[in-house]
């Protein structure tokens, strides 16, 4: 796995790194939702750990398959081969 963030570095809003997964009222609308990353609040201040980051980000990787020969005829049946 390739670590998007710094595993041992903290982010806070403002932080320009943040803006690979969202901009600040992105941020804002997925805690508000509790479906974004895990954060902490201290005071008023909102903090991402780059482990959560690295973490949340991998569980949303998308794996693609590379066609081969032998799919041709799955891909024929469902109409999908040209």
């Amino acid at each position: 796995m390739t670590n998007l963030f710094d595993d041992t570095r903290n982010y806070v809003l403002g932080d320009p790194e943040l803006d690979i997964i969202g901009n600040r009222e992105k941020l804002a609308q997925w805690r508000h939702r509790g479906c974004g990353p895990s954060y902490y609040t201290l005071g008023r201040k909102i903090v991402y750990r780059g482990s959560d980051l690295n973490a949340w980000a991998e569980a949303r990787r998308v794996s693609t398959h590379v066609l081969t020969t032998a799919d041709q005829p799955q891909l024929e049946k469902r109409g999908a081969a040209t």
